[in-house]
């Protein structure tokens, strides 16, 4: 009898390709599902959602027999300086006028709904958790392996990954410096040395021994398959399939990703507080010099902005998470950017 493959032991699936959790929209359960149909595996994201959003979601998928993961964003607050939190309010004043939308004028700190979430996975469990921005406690890690979820930690280097290690989890995903959205470092306000996604797969795994997920900036199967010979089990996407007919993304986000008029992505925490590659527009622009570290507080300080200007088609104040291979993006169904990648393996 033949021995699994490294990713079905991990993940469950067919192939080696995994949708990545895109918060704020894109991983839409009908995404999840349509990787899934052609033998990836696939992520929803918990980040910015109620736990009855996120039960919702997971309802859908179980009752199409849809398996597939869950990301949640580990609590790991920046503290941002009131002073500057109100300085940068003031400088956002012209960004909100268009839309006549009110900022606050004190800082919201929350948890994203964290001890709710791990309640409802640890009563309701799923194949696959995954943690970002951080380490989850000891006793989460072990209740969750406890009702059978495999736990994976985002690391984005060697020592993340050790520490992460440490905890007994059952594998890591590597996310290189090219990666679109959040960068899942665990000190965001003093991250370690940002290092491209094969190099980095390549540590981690020397480092570790554990199975590593490898993603950032991948663009076709190629680099796949050079990821699989660094030592990974599956690589993640997600710039890929933004554009996509499955994705969640909005008309506005899928439009930028195609215009020619944005020619480059930056890391930037103007928008979060919080470090993210995004494509370089108007916003990242005038205050990606004096955007203060802070988070969550300056995402709920800019979030009422960026909503409304995805919903105006305004791509100059949007922030359009992506990686540097997001001229890749390309329409059509969600399983053809699976089966190309995962081809010639």
């Amino acid at each position: 009898m033949t021995s699994p493959s490294p990713w079905t032991a991990l993940l469950g699936s067919e192939l080696p390709v995994v949708a990545a959790p895109m918060a704020g929209g894109p991983s839409v359960p009908r995404l999840v599902a349509a990787v899934a149909a052609v033998g990836g595996f696939g992520f929803l994201a918990a980040g910015y959602k109620t736990p009855e959003t996120m039960r919702a979601e997971m309802d859908e998928l179980r009752r199409a027999e849809v398996p597939f993961g869950m990301n949640l964003f580990v609590p790991n607050p920046v503290p941002v300086d009131r002073a500057e939190f109100r300085r940068y309010a003031q400088d956002l004043a012209p960004e909100a006028r268009p839309y006549d939308v009110a900022l606050s004028e004190e800082p919201v700190e929350d948890d994203d709904h964290w001890a709710a979430k791990i309640d409802l996975l640890l009563a309701d469990p799923v194949p696959v958790v995954s943690f970002t921005f951080g380490l989850p406690e000891p006793r989460v890690v072990s209740a969750l392996r406890r009702v059978g979820s495999r736990v994976l930690v985002t690391v984005t280097s060697v020592a993340e990954a050790r520490a992460a290690g440490e905890l007994g989890v059952d594998g890591l995903v590597a996310q290189g410096v090219d990666a679109g959205g959040h960068s899942g470092t665990h000190r965001p306000e003093a991250p370690d040395a940002p290092l491209p996604v094969g190099l980095l797969t390549r540590e981690v795994v020397e480092a570790t021994g554990l199975p590593v997920v490898a993603t950032g900036g991948v663009v076709g199967p190629e680099q796949v398959a050079d990821l699989l010979a660094a030592g990974a089990v599956a690589v993640m996407v997600g710039t890929l399939l933004l554009r996509t007919d499955e994705s969640g993304a909005s008309r506005t986000y899928r439009d930028a990703l195609a215009d020619p008029a944005f020619t480059e992505t930056v890391v930037t925490h103007a928008f979060t507080g919080r470090p993210a590659r995004a494509l370089r527009n108007g916003f990242v622009d005038r205050h990606r010099a004096g955007a203060p570290l802070g988070y969550p507080a300056v995402h709920h300080l800019t979030r009422p902005i960026r909503a409304a200007a995805v919903a105006a088609g305004d791509a100059d104040r949007a922030h359009l998470w992506a990686g540097t291979g997001y001229r890749h993006a390309a329409t059509g169904p969600a399983g053809d950017v699976v089966t190309t990648l995962a081809a010639p393996l």
